[in-house]
Order: structure tokens, then sequence, then C-alpha cells
């Protein structure tokens, strides 16, 4: 077997929450009177907090303080977790789900690599622990992607070496990251960058063929 574990980042590829997002950055940037749009909102993927707040206040009428910036982040960091209570177990698609209990069946480690610092939390709320062997998320690492620090350590935290990982993501920012990392790197999400990566992959269970 080619592949000992599986990287999965989480928004975008395991689960959807970018209208949550989108809906928390919108609300601050309207009460900070910015601008912000759905071009600016992809600018933010796979970008950490603090660096998706800098990009939405590129063309705000003022400058803020570093701990002013700290606290605008977790003005939207709490909107987001207001949104994020909505979520449920059926915010995961069965074609995910049967997936990953396929590989696992299989005896392939998985693994959730995110930047989030709420990457917990949405697996609580969707009841996916289960799924997980390990979990390395943005309340673990000093570096976002496209630095390798997240894959690295998820891999460490299944007792992997990186070169038989396998890493499954939707932004460009993701697959520089497995890259550094020295991990294979399997691309969703209709990106023009995903031609870069070794594996496309329509759905996710299209991992099957891949690994099995």
């Amino acid at each position: 077997m080619k592949y000992k574990g599986i990287i999965f980042d989480l928004d975008g590829v395991i689960c959807h929450t970018d209208r949550f997002h989108y809906a928390a950055w919108k609300a601050l940037a309207d009460r900070l009177n910015t601008p912000f749009d759905e071009e600016i909102n992809q600018r933010l993927r796979g970008v950490s907090r603090m660096e998706s707040l800098d990009i939405v206040l590129e063309q705000c009428p003022r400058s803020f303080t570093q701990e002013e910036k700290e606290e605008l982040a977790e003005e939207k960091n709490s909107n987001y977790r207001k949104f994020l209570t909505g979520m449920t177990p059926s915010d995961m698609t069965e074609d995910t789900k049967e997936t990953l209990v396929k590989l696992r069946v299989e005896g392939i480690k998985l693994a959730v690599g995110s930047s989030s610092k709420n990457a917990q939390y949405i697996l609580e709320r969707m009841g996916a622990e289960g799924f997980f062997d390990g979990v390395c998320d943005g309340t673990q690492i000093a570096h976002s992607k496209p630095h390798p620090e997240v894959f690295l350590k998820a891999a460490q935290i299944l007792g992997i070496v990186p070169e038989k990982c396998l890493v499954v993501e939707d932004a460009f920012s993701g697959y520089e990251a497995a890259c550094a990392a020295g991990m294979d790197c399997a691309a969703v999400g209709g990106g023009l960058w995903e031609s870069k990566a070794k594996y496309r992959l329509e759905k996710l269970s299209d991992l099957l063929e891949i690994v099995l």
C-alpha cells in the first residue's frame, strides 16, 4: 500500500463552512464600513485568521493597533462560532462518511490538518471525531499554510513518515504546504491550481481508487 496515512484539510474537504466564514467577515466589514465581497473572500482560503483580517482591512478608512486587530479577529471568530452552532452531522455528506469508514476498515490512518482554531469544535458539531486518529489544528501550530508545519505535525501524531502520507486539499496554499512537507497531494474543489496536484478528485470516494 503506497500510503499509510491520509491527512485531510477540514473546510472544503470534509465539510463546507464557507457560508459561515463569509457571513462573519461580512458582518465585521459592514460594521467597520469597509468593502467585502466574494472576490476578497476568495483570497482568504487557507489563510490564518490574522492574515485574513489584514486582507479584509486593506481598504478600511482607518488603521488599527495590533491590540485592536486582535479584538477584531476575536469579534469575527465569535460571530463565526455562533453560526457554527447550526452545524449538524448532516453537514458531512454520505459519500464522505462512507469513504472515511472504508479507509479505516482497510487500516489506513486518518488525520485532520487544518489551520482553523475551530477544527475540534466543527468535528464535534458534526459528530465526526471518531473518524480520525488525530487532529492537528490552528491551536497547535505557529505557522499557517503554505508552511508545512500542520501536515508534518499531523503525520507525527499518526506516527507515519511524511512520504507515506497523502494530503487532501481544496486550496493552493494547502497544496504548497503538502509539497513543502514532502507529501503527495490530492486536490478537490475545482481550483485552477489542481493540475499541479498528483491526483484530482471529483468526489472524496475517488480516493478509494488511489489508495486501495
